[in-house]
């Protein structure tokens, strides 16, 4: 789970969104693109007594058919023990590890599916979703009823996160995630980055906590009900049965319900203020407010005319920002503080909006009522990197070309649009490419 805000003023709705996983129809797993790298400095727990390191650093034999994995297991053994990972739990979960082509395959190529806001919101909040998520309420109601009183994170926001993330333990994922992660660290594109949640995760497997063999999750080292990446886990997993284990893969969701609940709080969750509230903007409003820089009180907001979908002040839940996730031809919402405690889990504003919106359906509130622009599709990756190129060639600079629709590209789309008399709402769309071509 990100730690970071590297979409903190993101406003467009075409991002890159990993395809939908299980079979059709089935309340599946939705999550954004990849996460970032976490912040070193959070704040980490004591660790527990580690195994005794023993004197032997005699090189372990792996079993891989490519050799250049098996040069960088050797490598990276002598790193992992300089930091405290002891010889026999290397040894014993590198045994089985070969190299896992699939998961490369799959890291270079999610950045090439793309999902729209309102497809993503669609699944996200599906009837599937909301049902089982209210009968997953039922089933564990003294449970959450607890992790609710004892952290302060409403319960339904948990089962959200749960909802999305492994659509309430259905697809927890079955990749050996230390196979996974040396993979990607000997392969992959941020080699640093996996290494290091690598290290977290031997260190996890020495804490006694599980052991190799229960140790699965999702090909990009994501593990249990709720998602948790190996550093987060070690920053942050809590033992809420006190079985003297923080056990987030088995069938009981306890402890993984119980640690997202504890991160969420950790980083400010304030119980009782939504994440936001769905507004209605008069025709005359200035779409250039909506930025998250921009923060009013509701009664502010008011007093400019936006309102809730029924005509009334939003209540004074605190300052507040107006974001504009499709631009201005689709649905507005006033954010609030939570809104960045959500997005501590994830960075993308479709995630943010698809947990606060499920949590709100599970509560019993209405769907979304604006109309989104569906007739349009999101960009594709080859064609966010060609708008941020053409846009920086006509003068619109967006500090590099990532295909990635950040803050930059966003001021950049929102430049060049008020150059040409558009309206300023930094929507990257197919028909603003059009227009640049």
């Amino acid at each position: 789970m990100p730690v970071t805000r590297l979409l903190a003023a993101a406003l467009a709705a075409t991002m890159a969104l990993t395809p939908l996983a299980g079979a059709a129809g089935l309340d599946s797993t939705v999550r954004p693109v990849a996460r970032p790298m976490p912040i070193d400095a959070s704040p980490r727990p004591e660790p527990r007594p580690a195994v005794t390191r023993e004197a032997s650093l005699e090189p372990v034999q792996i079993s891989t058919a490519n050799r250049g994995f098996q040069r960088w297991i050797q490598d990276f053994r002598a790193r992992a023990l300089a930091q405290g990972i002891s010889v026999r739990v290397f040894d014993r979960a590198f045994s089985d590890v070969r190299y896992n082509a699939d998961v490369i395959s799959r890291d270079r190529n999610q950045s090439e599916f793309t999902k729209t806001i309102w497809d993503y919101l669609d699944s996200a909040a599906s009837a599937t979703r909301i049902r089982n998520g209210r009968a997953a309420l039922r089933e564990h109601a003294r449970l959450l009823d607890r992790i609710e009183a004892r952290y302060g994170v409403d319960k339904e926001v948990v089962v959200a996160v749960w909802g999305l993330e492994s659509a309430y333990g259905t697809y927890r994922g079955n990749t050996p995630i230390i196979e996974a992660l040396a993979t990607l660290a000997y392969d992959g594109r941020r080699g640093r980055f996996f290494e290091q949640q690598l290290i977290a995760a031997l260190k996890i497997l020495q804490s006694g906590d599980t052991d190799a063999r229960h140790m699965t999750g999702s090909w990009a080292g994501a593990m249990g009900h709720t998602q948790f990446i190996p550093t987060s886990y070690l920053a942050y997993a809590v033992d809420f049965t006190g079985d003297g284990r923080r056990d987030i893969w088995s069938d009981d969701p306890a402890d993984a319900l119980a640690s997202t609940a504890a991160y969420l709080a950790r980083f400010g969750w304030t119980k009782g203020q939504p994440w936001g509230v769905e507004v209605r903007l008069p025709r005359d409003f200035d779409v250039q407010l909506a930025d998250r820089d921009v923060r009013r009180s509701p009664a502010q907001w008011a007093a400019m005319g936006v309102r809730d979908m029924n005509g009334r002040a939003v209540p004074d839940y605190g300052r507040a920002s107006i974001l504009l996730p499709a631009g201005a031809r689709g649905a507005a919402f006033m954010i609030f503080d939570n809104f960045a405690v959500i997005e501590r889990y994830n960075t993308a504003d479709a995630y943010v909006i698809g947990v606060g919106h499920l949590s709100d359906r599970l509560k019993g509130g209405p769907a979304i009522q604006a109309d989104w622009p569906r007739g349009d599709r999101a960009l594709r990756f080859a064609e966010r990197k060609e708008l941020q190129e053409r846009l920086t060639r006509a003068g619109f600079d967006t500090r590099g070309i990532d295909g990635k629709i950040g803050p930059n590209t966003i001021a950049a789309v929102r430049a060049y649009q008020r150059s040409v008399g558009l309206i300023p709402d930094g929507y990257a769309s197919l028909d603003l490419l059009k227009r640049l071509r």
